[in-house]
């Protein structure tokens, strides 16, 4: 079984700030890579058996997922 990849979503209201944070946050120096797009989703929560409640004021964000590239180990 693969070893499970490090994962890191950064959130964002603006396009361009979620796009700018793989330089700013100098994420291929710490060994990361981004993962698809960024794009616009709805957040949503479950606790318990209860029923999907929005987050953040049910406003959509931009997301852009970041993963530990694996070491040649």
């Amino acid at each position: 079984m693969a070893k499970d990849q490090e994962r890191i979503t950064i959130l964002a209201r603006e396009f361009t700030a979620a796009a700018l944070e793989f330089h700013r946050g100098r994420m291929a120096e710490k060994g990361y890579r981004m993962e698809g797009s960024i794009t616009p989703r709805y957040f949503k929560m479950i606790e318990g058996g209860g029923d999907p409640k929005d987050l953040f004021g049910g406003d959509p964000l931009f997301a852009v997922t970041f993963v530990k590239r694996e070491s040649a180990d």
